[in-house]
């Protein structure tokens, strides 16, 4: 789960993390008095999307070249660069072409600023460690920076058994530079950085650019935060931020039936059951010509219900051609399976070619329930036969509709 900027700088500020002082506006007014609340004599209006790139981007339709992050001088400005702003589609690098609109800004007051750099803290899979990078090159994303100049980034690992020291926040400082009285504010910067993310569980926390002041100390400018949706019980304060308007509408509505949906740009829908034989599935349909259209993990004890709202799911998308079901039953039974795609299946108008392959519990009920439906319903022996009998599907089905 990801969250707004505004939000990520309340939990850092809970966390002793020195952010700049700012108010969320949802209307030129608010923003207009925002502005008068921090006092001026420069605000930066800043558009609030779950997208990188704001000050980069622009509004669609408009042709005066501002983005979404914009430094004003005057209290007119901030209430009509806020008009400006508000209802607007805003498209970033991140947002694709669609964009996204912006419903919220941020009102921050403006100050001096001698450095930009970058401090990220993630979980690095391949170590099994927190990791905490950090860049002299603050204000460029990440991924640019490794690319063109990675010696220009510092990563330090951090062993869970014994968690940050001063030491490592320490190497970090000295890393990018920092003397004298910027080495101690880097030093508490990162130390609280970190315990925000531990505390939090978060699986992101970006800061970019993290701010060197002309008086020495650090701020963070700009804040990203995501979040490991498995523990999100433990933090019902941070449930609470969620905004459903900035998610895809699919992921959101799969979420509501516990399922693990994530949109691709394929053709081949999938339902399967265990991330890891997802991946495969997913893996061996470009395997054979085609691509996936969705990663969507029905879980080991979905139900009947489960899984037809999954499959409403995969034909909601409008450039899904085919269907490849996989399901290997060992909570999961295969007969649940079955009566979930039948009836799904019958509920919806299926138009396009539908390939199952079932193996486990209940196996040989499932695929008579499957034979016994009267649908035109391919069944696969193993998962290579189940993946080259939809893309022959799908292709065939193209030819026709060419011809």
């Amino acid at each position: 789960m990801n969250i707004h900027e505004h939000q990520a700088k309340e939990l850092l500020r809970r966390h002793d993390v020195p952010v700049p002082q700012g108010c969320v506006a949802f209307t030129p007014d608010e923003a207009t008095h925002a502005a008068r609340k921090l006092g001026g004599p420069v605000w930066v209006v800043k558009s609030q999307i779950h997208a990188g790139g704001r000050g980069a981007g622009r509004f669609a339709g408009d042709d005066s070249g501002k983005g979404g992050i914009r430094v004003v001088t005057s209290i007119d400005d901030v209430h009509a660069n806020a008009g400006q702003m508000l209802g607007k589609t805003l498209v970033t690098r991140q947002t694709g072409p669609a964009g996204r609109v912006v419903r919220r800004l941020y009102i921050e007051k403006a100050f001096d600023i001698a450095r930009e750099l970058y401090l990220g803290i993630l979980i690095d899979r391949t170590t099994a460690r927190v990791t905490i990078m950090v860049s002299t090159e603050g204000g460029m994303d990440i991924e640019e920076i490794a690319a063109r100049t990675p010696e220009k980034i510092l990563k330090v690992a951090i062993d869970p058994a014994s968690g940050i020291q001063p030491f490592h926040a320490r190497r970090l400082a000295f890393g990018l530079g920092l003397t004298g009285k910027q080495v101690d504010a880097a030093t508490r910067f990162i130390l609280s950085t970190y315990r925000a993310f531990t505390e939090l569980d978060a699986s992101v926390v970006e800061i970019n650019p993290l701010v060197v002041t002309d008086s020495g100390d650090m701020l963070a400018l700009d804040a990203k935060f995501s979040f490991d949706d498995n523990a999100l019980f433990r933090h019902p304060e941070i449930e609470a931020m969620r905004d459903e308007s900035e998610e895809d509408s699919a992921e959101t509505e799969a979420a509501r039936h516990g399922l693990s949906y994530v949109r691709l740009d394929g053709n081949i829908g999938c339902m399967v059951n265990g991330a890891g034989l997802a991946m495969a599935t997913m893996d061996i349909i470009k395997r054979y010509g085609a691509e996936p259209a969705n990663f969507l993990d029905a879980g080991g004890g979905a139900t009947r219900e489960r899984v037809t709202a999954a499959f409403r799911l995969i034909l909601a998308d409008p450039k899904v051609e085919g269907i490849l079901v996989n399901i290997f039953g060992g909570i999961m039974r295969c007969d649940v399976i079955a009566e979930g795609v039948v009836a799904a299946a019958r509920e919806v108008d299926l138009t396009v070619p539908l390939v199952v392959r079932l193996e486990g519990t209940n196996v040989d009920l499932g695929r008579q329930i499957l034979r016994d439906s009267g649908l035109p319903i391919k069944s696969a022996s193993h998962l290579a036969d189940a993946a080259e009998k939809v893309v022959a599907a799908v292709r065939a089905t193209q030819e026709k509709g060419g011809n």
